[in-house]
């Protein structure tokens, strides 16, 4: 009997947030310009380079990143790592959170609107700006994209903490009205393997060892 041919290799994603900035857990930054790391978020860009680098196993063959600058800084530090070039990509961009860019976290939390973000984000849009449903349908199809860009590889990810979790609610099928109860932590690895079978969510907010920051 002839063989079967095999299945093809997934292609294994990494999804990377990028790292701390001097506003995360304070403003809502959005896509404003001219937002960059903090000594921090540069020092865990580092590491999470290192780790990568570190794993005589793991070949990642590109790296990619939202346009945004704290994004293509963590992505850079990690390119470091690993000898290879940044490449962006608008579907990893940050959520476009129109009139509430720039806005403090504690006085948005105040509002009715907070609580809808929260209970029923599938729901919501932001004012002047896009849904969490196109944000998530433009991460997914994104990543679809990279994948077939990239069969049976493994590449980095560099994107936002509402994005990557979106993108891990789809793959595991979960609502996205349950999304808020995923944590990402600033420079957390997530990996999902895409397949043509479908996601496999391999790890979510992979921070090393010791125990995850609480979500910021």
């Amino acid at each position: 009997m002839p063989r079967k041919p095999a299945r093809p290799r997934p292609t294994v994603v990494l999804l990377v947030r990028h790292g701390q900035t001097p506003t995360t857990g304070k403003l809502l930054p959005g896509r404003a310009p001219g937002l960059h790391l903090s000594d921090t978020g540069r020092a865990q860009a580092e590491a999470v380079g290192r780790r990568l680098a570190d794993q005589p196993k793991l070949e990642v063959d590109a790296i990619y990143a939202s346009p945004l600058e704290r994004t293509k800084e963590t992505a850079r530090f990690i390119a470091a790592a690993l000898g290879l070039k940044v490449r962006t990509d608008k579907g990893l961009l940050e959520a476009d959170i129109g009139d509430w860019t720039g806005q403090e976290l504690k006085a948005v939390a105040k509002t009715p609107e907070w609580k809808i973000v929260h209970s029923y984000p599938s729901g919501f849009r932001f004012p002047g700006g896009e849904s969490f449903v196109e944000m998530q349908t433009r991460t997914v199809s994104a990543l679809e994209r990279l994948r077939h860009a990239h069969p049976g590889q493994t590449i980095v990810a560099v994107s936002h903490a509402d994005t990557i979790k979106a993108a891990v609610a789809h793959a595991l099928g979960t609502h996205l009205d349950l999304f808020q109860r995923i944590v990402i932590s600033p420079c957390s690895v997530t990996a999902v393997a895409y397949g043509d079978g479908g996601p496999t969510v391999l790890s979510v907010n992979s921070v090393g060892e010791g125990p995850a920051p609480p979500p910021s």
